[in-house]
């Protein structure tokens, strides 16, 4: 190999290498590594509230063996469950601050219609005996929490990467390359941030997650 020929690969090889260096020293590999973040973070929420509507036919049918005559309820569950369901969920609903509202409201929807189906328990003394019942109320009161953990996690790692996507220099370089910040899930407090809520469904105990 002549020493010209030896040249140009040298000459691309410290490009390339100037390249990397300018764009870890500007930012862009940790907007890229924090949007990585927000997207597996959101997975997780998606697949517990998933997992949370897996539940919810056979609660119903659970429920109904005992007490057939609460249609209102159920029919406000499976409304419930058919709007949360209607929403597709695809990773552009990170960049859409109104699909994420739509998304956040149908699954708070679907908390409250559970809410009230579990509590027709409170009137049905052997519903609240069933040993299946139990096992489903023990199984939804454990997906809840982990529901709440998920979207804590959400909530911190959107805004650790809004932050970036702020701050100056990194700003600029996520101004160049299109990166804007995304829409969150909305907290009341800086605590339900980082602490899962616990849920009530009748009097039952509540179990955390480990």
């Amino acid at each position: 190999m002549t020493r010209k020929s030896m040249v140009k690969p040298m000459l691309i090889a410290a490009v390339l290498a100037t390249s990397s260096a300018g764009l870890s020293g500007c930012g862009y590999n940790n907007l890229q590594a924090q949007d990585e973040q927000v997207t597996a973070s959101w997975s997780e929420v998606v697949n517990q509230y998933q997992r949370r509507s897996d539940l919810v036919p056979n609660l119903v049918k659970v429920v109904k063996q005992y007490a057939e005559q609460e249609q209102e309820v159920f029919t406000q569950v499976a409304e419930a469950r058919s709007r949360a369901g209607s929403i597709t969920v695809t990773p552009e609903v990170l960049n859409d601050p109104e699909a994420m509202e739509r998304y956040a409201a149908a699954q708070e929807q679907m908390t409250g219609a559970l809410s009230r189906l579990m509590a027709v328990s409170e009137r049905y003394p052997e519903l609240k005996s069933d040993a299946l019942f139990q096992d489903l109320q023990a199984q939804l009161e454990g997906t809840e929490n982990r529901i709440a953990v998920a979207r804590n996690r959400y909530i911190q790692e959107v805004q650790g990467y809004n932050t970036t996507v702020r701050q100056f220099p990194t700003n600029i370089t996520a101004k160049v390359f299109g990166m804007d910040t995304k829409p969150n899930f909305s907290v009341t407090d800086e605590e339900a941030i980082s602490t899962a809520p616990s849920v009530d469904f009748g009097d039952s105990a509540n179990t955390s997650v480990e």
